[in-house]
């Protein structure tokens, strides 16, 4: 279960990582094996224990590792592996971050895969400190928080934010208030340079990136109310779906789940990885 959420307390540091949150599952704690995360545009750096294990599923494939790692931004729904106890530290970025701080050296941003991490070299800290951290971690948050603060300043102050990276944020200020068609005309460029320059900094479409950010609103709204207050039709129609029929197939092509499954299943499917807190 979540045990906690915190945002950066350091203005450098929040220019780049969203949150900070800490997930634990002890042996004698009942609850389901395999959750969900939600398509996520960001992507977390994942600190654990170097002997626990990490299992991913993006449909078909399987993404399987040891201790801490990189989780890129997944466009589709990931089924984990909670069978285990387990203990999780988490860094949630804001979207297109790992550009500016060129993490990945490829062309184009990675999707849906898993990076592994050498914690020395990213944080200039051991692995006894990382253990050290990840106990501060569940006992004294707010001073895990501060830490992760410092440990976290040098790298990211070497972050570089060219033409692209700049775009992209005055972009996703935007995103959540005004279509897509309309973002060129308030920006005052072309469609053609939005979308391109977009793609190359958060390594996904703006429609992915509204259709996930969208998703969350939904899963949200839905997770505050009981399963019996839950109206689909209204749902529809607030979230500007054409009628619930067109709800129900996006819910199906997003979670794997139809509305039904999803309203039993809904403490388990929201986004565990820096999103609402699990029950």
């Amino acid at each position: 279960m979540i045990l906690w959420l915190k945002k950066p307390k350091s203005i450098e540091v929040a220019k780049y990582i969203d949150c900070y949150w800490l997930l634990e599952k002890q042996a004698d704690v009942k609850g389901n094996a395999y959750p969900k995360l939600n398509p996520d545009p960001s992507a977390h750096l994942i600190l654990s224990p170097p002997e626990q294990p990490y299992n991913y599923k993006f449909y078909n494939e399987k993404l399987q590792g040891k201790g801490s790692h990189l989780l890129y931004p997944y466009c589709n729904t990931i089924q984990l592996d909670h069978s285990q106890p387990l203990k999780c530290l988490g860094i949630k970025f804001h979207v297109g971050a790992l550009y500016a701080l060129n993490h990945a050296k490829t062309a184009k941003p990675l999707l849906d895969t898993i990076d592994e991490i050498n914690i020395e070299k990213v944080l200039g800290i051991t692995q006894a400190s990382e253990n050290k951290l990840l106990t501060i971690a569940k006992d004294k948050p707010e001073d895990c928080c501060e830490l992760l603060d410092e440990l976290l300043k040098p790298w990211l102050l070497k972050g570089i934010e060219d033409r692209h990276s700049e775009l992209t944020n005055r972009v996703l200020s935007l995103l959540a208030s005004l279509p897509i068609h309309k973002l060129s005309d308030e920006l005052n460029c072309s469609q053609r340079t939005i979308e391109r320059s977009f793609l190359r900094v958060a390594g996904m479409s703006l429609k992915q990136c509204q259709s996930m950010n969208k998703l969350e609103e939904i899963l949200e709204y839905l997770y505050l109310r009981e399963k019996g207050d839950i109206d689909w039709v209204d749902i529809a129609c607030q979230f500007g779906f054409s009628d619930q029929p067109h709800l129900i197939r996006y819910l199906k092509k997003q979670l794997h789940l139809t509305p039904k499954d999803y309203a039993q299943q809904r403490g388990f499917t929201i986004d565990i990885y820096g999103g609402v807190e699990t029950k």
